[in-house]
């Protein structure tokens, strides 16, 4: 009940062949290495964006008016 010998994953590789073809597999292989890929594009652009813009306070002393058109009580 140990792990499996080589012998086990070549007949599990020799399946997944047999279901999946090549073709399908291959089409997997690269979906999955655009995936990645575009994951570390990301990663990359996130990490050259500046952290954190800066705030206005609140002295400024910009009002905004408005009217109250339903009033729910929670």
């Amino acid at each position: 009940m140990g792990s499996f010998s080589i012998w086990h994953w070549l007949i599990v590789l020799a399946v997944v062949l047999v279901v999946f073809g090549t073709k399908k597999l291959r089409n997997v292989g690269s979906d999955l290495g655009g995936a990645v890929r575009g994951f570390k594009d990301a990663m990359a652009e996130e990490k050259n964006k500046p952290s954190e813009l800066p705030r206005q306070t609140e002295s400024t002393g910009t009002t905004i008016e408005g009217e109250v058109k339903n009033k729910q009580q929670s």
